[in-house]
């Protein structure tokens, strides 16, 4: 679980919607890179986000397809979304966290409340811009799929 803040300023978000970071976008090798490394964990299925861009990609677990709560999940009431990759144009990843981690996260650099939270467990993380970056992004999918599981 990280606890080191993220070097540098923070991104440059958008201010309206869709939600998305604007510079210190990952390349798109790394970016590529992401995305292989998320859906290669286990039990995660790939699939079409119900409430993002089509460029992005939905972050599924295999197992489980009902929420078991809805601030575990980006499109409550739907199928179980914790996690999506937005794509290539914008590298950052929305998730679910639990509050209190989400907002320590926020405070070490790493991430910000997404601008349509409605239960403040929905975050933005950051694209990484090297491969440190990159597996603490990672982790921190790891970290959203467990909360959503309730792990």
């Amino acid at each position: 679980m990280i606890s080191t803040p993220r070097p540098g300023v923070r991104p440059t978000t958008s201010d309206d919607g869709p939600h998305r970071q604007l510079d210190q976008r990952a390349s798109p090798a790394l970016w590529g890179e992401l995305t292989a490394r998320v859906f290669a964990l286990d039990g995660v299925v790939e699939g079409h986000s119900q409430v993002s861009p089509a460029s992005s990609r939905g972050v599924f677990l295999a197992d489980i397809d009902v929420e078991r709560a809805p601030e575990t999940n980006l499109a409550p009431g739907r199928r179980l979304e914790p996690v999506h990759l937005h794509g290539v144009a914008d590298t950052s990843v929305h998730l679910v966290l639990p509050a209190e981690r989400g907002r320590r996260l926020v405070e070490l650099g790493w991430a910000e409340p997404h601008q349509y939270a409605d239960h403040g467990t929905e975050f933005m993380v950051y694209g990484p811009r090297d491969e440190v970056e990159l597996a603490v992004v990672v982790g921190i999918v790891e970290e959203a799929l467990a909360f959503a599981r309730g792990a």
